[in-house]
């Protein structure tokens, strides 16, 4: 993969990467920039939940669940010194539909965690995840809990 990265004014920058599609970068004005754009460790949250996002349904409409929403929210906690990396983060995946089946949900969280998702597989290495689910008929919470990697 390549990936260039383009200074335009102030903090703000071009990127492009194999695919050719832009994405600009930006930070808050307090230091320097004009809050125009997504910060970096932004997107590194959101290439995490992309990432897993994608495989899991991918894998459920393969198991043929009926989703009719699906999020994946992660919560990213950083250090309070420089170079305020993650130190910890949970992923959140809340799935909305009808007759959806847990253990399909399981397996595929499972399956994104431990085969598919790269992003998960390389930020993995540097900090812990926990890996949360939540399945919803309309706007009632039917069953949650939370995928536990086997036993090493």
């Amino acid at each position: 993969m390549e990936a260039k990265l383009t200074w335009k004014e102030k903090m703000t920058f071009i990127g492009v990467a194999d695919s050719g599609h832009e994405v600009k970068v930006d930070t808050d004005a307090g230091v320097g920039g004009d809050d125009t754009a997504a910060r970096p460790m932004e997107l590194i949250a959101l290439g995490l939940a992309g990432c897993t996002g994608m495989d899991v349904i991918s894998i459920l409409r393969k198991k043929q669940q009926k989703v009719a929403a699906f999020d994946v929210n992660v919560s990213a906690e950083r250090a309070a010194e420089h170079p305020k990396v993650f130190t910890r983060a949970i992923i959140n995946y809340v799935v909305k539909g009808e007759g959806l089946d847990e253990a399909a949900l399981v397996r595929a969280i499972e399956l994104s965690a431990l085969k598919y998702c790269p992003a998960q597989a390389m930020l993995g290495k540097a900090f812990p995840m926990e890996l949360r689910y939540q399945i919803y008929e309309g706007d009632v919470l039917v069953k949650e809990g939370t995928w536990q990697p086997p036993a090493a």
